[in-house]
């Protein structure tokens, strides 16, 4: 048995993919390691089938054309044949310890017949120029080390969210959330954390820092710069989440579940104001009125639902430089604390 699918999304990936995927290897034949060639153009594919060709048993190389992150996401989905998914960006990697434990306790719950429909770990966001680091974990938030529902999770902070470098989904589970990312798009990793959620109901937390995010290049999706300029995927990001249930659809959820529900979407949405509204053109204008113009036309209880969220009430109080000043200084003061960019 396959107890995980690690799918390893690589464009362009010849300087790090190697140490990304040596440190999956650490699972040894109960894993399977999808590397994802996402119509590279320099040594990616190449590595790709040498590990392949090396460990035939538990690395496959997948190649298809350029589709961008969700692209390699929705692929390594496809081909996944573990209990659990996992997505591990190329040019990130796993802590060797935290990942025997991980691994070890889901083969403990599968053999007893109790395994969890979704297990969360800390990330580590590794500052590699100044050899700095910041732990995001949850143990204010989850239950450690037994099983749990939506009713126990103590509220987290409008900053701090369930993020896709925590999560490890059942594979089952999340086919049957019919999650589909967008392609040639940043930020889909907003999704990935929000559609399945909704298929989750038995949950375990490991309070193990297993995820390790690379902070260092410029070209990052996460910087401040790339983040203004790419508020349109941010937008097309935004607008997936809000078709993915109706305001009836999260109504009917237990409300533990639906409030999570809600503070996804409240997160997301403030940084889709701060992307969009950081500049002012035209044609950002444009962009966010027709996201709240779409809702509105499709799900108007869903509209008001979050147009009344206390801090929607507060910038939509404020002209549009406001908007952009104040949600700048959030972002910003956020970077700092963990170092984005």
């Amino acid at each position: 048995m396959k107890y995980i699918s690690f799918a390893v999304p690589s464009y362009n990936s010849q300087d790090y993919l190697s140490k990304c995927v040596e440190s999956l290897l650490v699972g040894g034949d109960d894993v399977e390691i999808i590397i994802v060639d996402d119509g590279s153009t320099d040594n990616t594919a190449k590595i790709a089938d040498e590990y392949q060709q090396k460990y035939p048993d538990i690395v496959r190389a997948v190649h298809k054309p350029n589709g961008g992150h969700g692209s390699g996401v929705n692929a390594g989905l496809k081909h996944a044949s573990g209990l659990y998914y996992k997505v591990v960006d190329s040019d990130d990697w796993v802590d060797a310890e935290a990942y025997k434990k991980l691994l070890s306790t889901i083969k403990e719950h599968v053999a007893a017949g109790t395994e969890a429909d979704m297990y969360i770990v800390n990330f580590v966001y590794e500052h590699v120029n100044d050899n700095t680091r910041y732990v995001s974990d949850y143990v204010k938030n989850f239950p450690q080390n037994r099983f749990f529902g939506w009713d126990e999770i103590k509220p987290l902070k409008l900053w701090k969210m369930i993020l896709m470098h925590s999560i490890v989904y059942k594979t089952e589970n999340l086919r049957a959330s019919g999650i589909e990312l967008p392609e040639h798009t940043f930020y889909v990793d907003n999704v990935f954390a929000y559609q399945p959620l909704a298929y989750m109901k038995k949950l375990y937390y490991l309070n193990v820092d297993f995820y390790r995010y690379f902070i260092g290049r410029s070209d990052q999706s996460v910087t401040i710069e790339n983040v203004v300029k790419r508020y349109d995927n941010q937008i097309r990001c935004m607008r997936c989440m809000l078709a993915a249930y109706s305001y009836d659809q999260l109504q009917a959820m237990p409300r533990p579940q639906k409030k999570q529900m809600y503070h996804t979407l409240h997160a997301v949405m403030c940084n889709t104001y701060f992307f969009t509204t950081a500049q002012d053109t035209p044609e950002r204008r444009k962009a966010f009125k027709d996201m709240w113009d779409e809702l509105r036309s499709r799900d108007i209880k869903l509209y008001k639902r979050i147009k009344r969220m206390p801090s929607f009430i507060f910038l939509d109080s404020l002209p549009w430089k406001g908007k952009g000043a104040v949600t700048t200084a959030i972002y910003k003061f956020l970077c700092k604390h963990v170092k984005l960019g």
